[in-house]
């Protein structure tokens, strides 16, 4: 591959005056960084950490220009040390992809192939940005409430902010898992969309948040599996059962806990934190050989929007204002 070939890709620019623009530009492989693994990109997705990347947040990203995305998909062009072949499928999630490293919002990537995982087997490429970061975090955390003994049959298993890109798929996967999902939504009209996914309940925030001020709560929850945090992971700890568990991946809501520690030494119950980002490649390979297999969402075009690079902005504000539904792929053609 020539050093030179161009492609597009959505460069975020930091001005003199600190303010910071979005523009889709012309780049080449050569102004890539380095890494013994290149990848042309066919799809990426939109995250959060992504908005917050593409909007200048330094808790994500310092150094500009620079290209978000930390999920890609595509086909192997060069491979310095064999690791793979090319042609072959990979994806990408995590590690400092679209962070500080240029992302998956570009038509190719070069990055350390120990970042790479074969494209598992009962997923094309489309579908594998379907899951996503989103995807594979909420994997993650069904297999930790497994682990930590939280089976179908046991009892209620809460997903909070469930109309999310986490929050969605965790719906659809313990669904399909064999769980009962009651799924708790600051969007009261999208029950039907909740439903569709596997949901057997839903349920409002405040119906969830009702009483969080009392030192405990009513048992209800053998697991929960929260993407919001603050008042809504503070409820969710206070009525989960004993021996219960209880996954937390998410801040929107906050980043403090604020409350006593009644749940923890009175019912036993568990607070297990999820990272998508550093995960080994042990459970990374087991999360995405279940998504590809037994937890195969059912539903993965009922919670896909599909977009590319001109068209973005839109979806890339809605995130940021709490009003995404689902998961946006990126086509980058």
């Amino acid at each position: 591959m020539d050093a030179h070939t161009t492609f597009k890709a959505l460069v975020v620019t930091k001005g003199e005056d600190k303010q910071f623009t979005r523009t889709i530009q012309e780049r080449t492989i050569a102004e890539l960084p380095p890494g013994d693994l290149l990848v042309r990109v066919r799809y990426s997705s939109l995250n959060y950490k992504d908005a917050l990347s593409a909007t200048g947040h330094p808790g994500v990203t310092r150094q500009f220009p620079h290209t978000p995305g930390i999920d890609a998909a595509g086909e192997v062009v060069s491979c310095a040390n064999g690791t793979f072949t090319p042609g072959q499928q990979v994806l990408i999630t995590g590690y400092d992809l679209g962070m500080e490293t240029d992302g998956g919002w570009g038509g190719y990537i070069r990055i350390p192939s120990e970042w790479a995982v074969p494209l598992p087997a009962g997923l094309d490429l489309r579908e594998s940005m379907i899951i996503g970061t989103a995807g594979f975090t909420a994997a993650l955390s069904v297999l930790k409430l497994e682990q930590a003994g939280v089976k179908p049959g046991t009892g209620d298993v809460l997903v909070t902010g469930a109309t999310g890109g986490v929050g969605s798929i965790a719906v659809a996967i313990l669904a399909r898992a064999g769980y009962r999902v009651v799924a708790a939504t600051g969007k009261n009209s999208d029950a039907a969309y909740l439903h569709t996914l596997g949901a057997s309940e839903v349920i409002t925030r405040e119906q969830l948040t009702e009483g969080v001020d009392r030192p405990m709560l009513k048992e209800r929850w053998a697991g929960v599996v929260d993407v919001v945090g603050g008042e809504m992971l503070v409820a969710a700890l206070k009525s989960t059962r004993y021996g219960g568990a209880v996954t937390c991946c998410g801040l929107v809501g906050s980043t403090d806990l604020a409350m006593n520690i009644y749940p923890f030494i009175l019912r036993g119950v568990s607070l297990i934190g999820i990272d998508s980002v550093n995960c080994p490649m042990g459970p990374r390979l087991q999360a995405w050989e279940r998504l590809a297999g037994a937890w195969r969402p059912e539903h993965l075009a009922t919670v896909a929007n599909e977009v590319t690079l001109e068209n973005l902005e839109e979806k890339l504000q809605a995130i940021l204002q709490g009003k995404m539904r689902g998961r946006t792929v990126i086509s980058l053609p």
